[in-house]
């Protein structure tokens, strides 16, 4: 008896992470991509994989997941990654009463943080402003790898290792049972995986339609490589994005926080900034990011949004060159009733995965390996 077989759809993160799954179970995989390399929201993104986003419990376990993942995959040669942890820091009151309030329940949760003084702080980075600094909130859970090098790398990694086949410039036009049509040849497969992030028009439009999505784009910088192999240490983030993720609402005071951003800030609120800067194993500086809303998009970066970003990361942060060498903008698909993913077969023998939203690094490799897991005990019950 032969080998299972799978498709997936994407070599985005999430197709990947779905290719590495589904093969690790015995599966035989091919993996249909439209283009000839990965070029949507996987490449345009920090490159963090960001457990302290992920609040306690489920998300945070997959998380914790993918970044081991990623580790092993770094540690077998096929990437690089930067085991560098994350600094949030506090230059006023209510932001050190925050980060004190999370220390408290991260500590508890088992969370590898610290809560550091400006002394510390300092000499866990000298990219921090110390002007006005409180203190800082550190974890060592976090690593930086960079997109653009790990998504092109992985797909050579996955065939190596696991005998995956992808198919480049191969768009998948129709779906049937089991089956998909790419350029008028049909291909089947005992499974097969939609994962097509922001694309979700193409493939099952009114399924799509039934669920409440819309498509965020953000807009991010990069800065020229720091002179003299120059390293500001760990990722680092402004108070700005104590309001941005769902593991921040474990301070009490945090409203308090919001409330301050929204009467002082409230231009950066309604764009989407939160700033944040990692550092790439090249010594170039990503930066950003904004989170704009709707169903559809001008592809045009907006000179004012990368200047608040730029203007704001100036007060937390300082570095050697500030030269700027480019500026895009990502998109990807999210759902707006607050759940972190969307799992559904639309026919027998096919699954879409989507709706990762923004965290498709740091949680794709630990949800495909669930998803994948629950299909294996569902077939083995029935």
């Amino acid at each position: 008896m032969g080998k299972r077989t799978a498709i997936v759809v994407g070599a985005g993160i999430v197709g990947l992470a779905m290719a590495r799954a589904l093969a690790i179970k015995g599966y035989a995989v091919r993996v249909f991509e439209r283009t000839h390399q990965a070029v949507g929201a996987s490449i345009r993104n920090f490159g963090m994989i960001w457990p302290i986003g992920q609040p306690a419990g489920k998300l945070y376990e997959r998380a914790i997941k993918s970044r081991n993942i990623w580790r092993e995959i770094a540690e077998r040669g096929a990437i690089s990654c930067n085991n560098c942890g994350s600094l949030h820091l506090a230059y006023h009151e209510d932001e050190w009463i925050v980060l004190q309030e999370l220390y408290k329940a991260f500590h508890a949760e088992g969370r590898d943080v610290s809560l550091l003084n400006p002394a510390r702080t300092l000499e866990a980075s000298p990219a921090v402003a110390e002007k006005n600094l409180l203190g800082a909130l550190w974890c060592a859970e976090e690593l930086i790898i960079d997109p653009r090098e790990a998504i092109g790398a992985l797909p050579q990694f996955l065939t190596e290792e696991y005998g995956v086949e992808f198919v480049w410039g191969n768009c998948v036009t129709r779906t049937g049972t089991s089956s998909v049509w790419v350029g008028g040849q049909l291909h089947r497969a005992d499974l097969v995986f939609i994962c097509s992030g922001a694309d979700f028009e193409t493939l099952y439009p009114e399924e799509f339609s039934k669920f409440p999505f819309t498509k965020c784009k953000l807009q991010m910088l990069r800065l020229t490589a720091q002179p003299d192999g120059w390293k500001i240490g760990p990722a680092i983030c402004g108070g700005l994005s104590l309001v941005h993720y769902k593991s921040f609402a474990a301070a009490e005071s945090l409203p308090i926080l919001k409330k301050r951003y929204e009467l002082e800030m409230g231009e950066f609120l309604k764009w989407g900034i939160h700033v944040m800067v990692s550092q790439n194993l090249k010594g170039e500086l990503t930066i950003g990011d904004s989170h704009e809303y709707a169903p559809t998009h001008d592809p045009f970066d907006k000179a004012f949004i990368n200047k608040m970003i730029l203007d704001y990361l100036t007060q937390f942060a300082s570095f050697k060159d500030w030269t700027l060498t480019e500026t895009w903008n990502g998109i990807y698909p999210k759902l707006t009733n607050g759940e972190t993913d969307l799992f559904f077969s639309p026919e027998e023998g096919v699954h879409i995965v989507n709706g990762v939203g923004g965290a498709g690094m740091t949680l794709s490799f630990g949800l495909a390996e669930e998803l994948v897991e629950s299909l294996h005990l569902s077939r083995s019950a029935g």
